[in-house]
């Protein structure tokens, strides 16, 4: 009976993890928002409208109004022209526009592990892959494998469950994961900053529910796993 019940505990707590590496856990969105592009569109009027630009407009506009535009400016036709399209631009932007979708990254845990080493930055991919997929398998398959030894063999397996059971960091990574999704929840301009250009936000995948239920369940069965598995004798 207690071989029988460690070893459901450790097949549920495996098909809670395999969804959860598997399933994407975050997914991140960047947009670039109607009221930021507005807020900005003076600075990149300002920049943009070169003397060049400004010459060009000149031979394509009435003289009359160039006329109107340099007496305005006092002579200065660029500073009129950008003094005459930068509220109209503004107001255009504020009412007619949309946010557009700049950036969109959905992953899962192995994904993510894939696209760091494709990106050349090994070791955090690595460390992600060993501490929070490798370690948790190999903990589980080892006791499943306790049980079907000897006494005494079971005892130096258990043990060395428990010594390695210190760096399975399943549970910091969901930590780590939903920090990362307050993070981006947070990104936009605070109040009274104005409107952000580019406001990300973020939204958890199915994975990242299977993933959490694997570390509550694994954590809940750890010990009594392991305690049974220890106590147990040959039948």
């Amino acid at each position: 009976m207690n071989r029988t019940t460690t070893l459901v505990l450790l097949v549920v707590s495996l098909g809670l993890l395999i969804p959860g590496v598997l399933m994407p856990v975050l997914t991140i969105r960047g947009v670039l928002t109607r009221d930021g592009i507005a807020s900005v569109a003076p600075t990149m009027l300002e920049r943009g409208v070169s003397e060049e630009t400004v010459g060009v407009l000149k031979s394509m506009m009435n003289p009359n109004t160039v006329a109107l535009l340099e007496a305005i400016s006092g002579g200065d036709l660029r500073k009129g022209i950008l003094a005459a399209l930068t509220p109209q631009v503004t107001a255009s932007l504020q009412k007619e526009g949309a946010d557009v979708e700049v950036y969109t990254q959905t992953r899962s845990i192995v994904s993510a592990v894939r696209r760091l080493y494709e990106v050349g930055s090994p070791l955090p991919a690595t460390l992600i892959l060993l501490f929070s997929i490798i370690v948790p398998v190999t903990k589980s398959l080892l006791v499943a494998l306790a049980m079907l030894m000897g006494a005494r063999m079971r005892r130096a397996t258990v043990g060395f469950v428990e010594l390695i059971a210190k760096w399975s960091m399943a549970d910091v990574f969901v930590v780590a994961l939903f920090i990362t999704y307050l993070a981006a929840r947070a990104s936009q301009a605070a109040p009274g900053q104005g409107a952000a250009l580019v406001a990300f936000t973020a939204s958890f995948g199915p994975g990242f529910y299977w993933f959490t239920a694997y570390c509550v369940f694994s954590l809940a069965s750890q010990q009594y796993t392991a305690r049974m598995a220890a106590r147990t004798t040959d039948v």
